[in-house]
């Protein structure tokens, strides 16, 4: 955690003759766009899978037109279809699993009030009126000022970009599944696997959690899930184009 901390204090002393008070808070969008770039890789490996996995989908729904009245058959030659056309059924969650210790490295260093036996003084830092260590709970208190102070428009102003991003997210959602609808079991109009339909529709509106997380964190890691949930549905759009 000093190492980690010490690296956001360096990248803010950096940044501070370029945004002064909110040198932190532009290190952190820093770091996660630098984590992202890392990532990018990852993510351009997992945007090919989903394009093969698609492909796939008519031999899939063979497969579970064929063994369908044996479970353990069907999934045994599903992952053998995968092996064959070297694609890997997990290739597009490691992006996202490799990213959860960078969010949670913000999380605990502005949570905590020492780092390394010391005080913590990251959490004097801001973004505009809103302390890096605090939540949208703290803004909305009485002694945060409310909704209509500093720190609490600082959170209505990323409440209004995550919004704008989860419905840029929606759309794109609802536009790559109906390019690439999931192929029924029968090949007409059969059924899908069991869930697959709710998970199907409730994937559009995935975005829109990130407001949650937004408004139950520290700012500081509000800050990266917000910058990451932006370069993730950017990406998409022209990844998946």
């Amino acid at each position: 955690m000093s190492v980690f901390a010490n690296l956001v204090e360096h990248l803010a002393d950096l940044l501070q003759p370029l945004f002064g008070a909110s040198a932190a808070a532009a290190a952190i969008v820093l770091f996660t766009a630098l984590v992202r770039l890392l990532v990018h890789p990852l993510s351009r490996a997992a945007a090919r899978g989903q394009k093969a996995r698609t492909a796939l989908q008519p031999k899939i729904a063979e497969l579970r037109k064929k063994h369908g009245k044996n479970p353990e058959k069907l999934q045994k030659a599903v992952l053998e279809l995968h092996a064959e056309e070297k694609v890997s059924p997990l290739a597009g969650c490691l992006p996202g699993l490799l990213q959860v210790p960078a969010f949670f490295l913000l999380y605990h260093l502005f949570s905590s009030d020492t780092i390394g036996g010391r005080a913590n003084e990251l959490l004097g830092h801001e973004l505009f009126a809103a302390p890096l260590g605090a939540r949208w709970t703290d803004a909305l208190s009485g002694g945060g000022g409310g909704a209509l102070s500093g720190a609490g428009l600082v959170y209505v102003g990323l409440f209004v970009i995550v919004a704008g991003v989860a419905a840029f997210s929606y759309r794109l959602s609802k536009r790559m599944m109906a390019a690439n609808p999931v192929v029924p079991s029968g090949g007409g109009g059969g059924e899908q696997l069991p869930g697959l339909g709710a998970v199907t529709k409730a994937m559009p509106f995935m975005s829109f959690f990130t407001l949650v997380t937004v408004a139950v964190v520290p700012l500081a890691a509000a800050l990266y899930v917000v910058t990451s949930t932006t370069w993730s549905v950017v990406e998409r759009a022209v990844l998946y184009r």
